[in-house]
């Protein structure tokens, strides 16, 4: 990826974000979690959440993707 990633959404666990972007690789969105380490050794609120990362591009497509998926749960 060399285009400029920005942060589309936050996840209360890494999980979440791996199954959120996995939702997105379905979808042909190459996306990055960020802070599965830290959230995986540390339970904390000082910790940051895991975030999701799309290329700049793609953002607003991986939005309503993510958005669409919660309506339907």
């Amino acid at each position: 990826m060399d285009e400029k990633l920005i942060t589309i959404a936050e996840f209360p666990s890494y999980i979440e974000a791996e199954m959120a972007k996995q939702l997105l690789a379905d979808h042909g969105i190459e996306a990055v979690a960020t802070g599965e380490n830290a959230s995986n050794m540390v339970s904390l609120p000082a910790v940051e959440s895991p975030e999701l990362q799309v290329p700049e591009s793609q953002a607003q497509q991986a939005r309503e993707i993510l958005e669409s998926r919660k309506e339907q749960e």
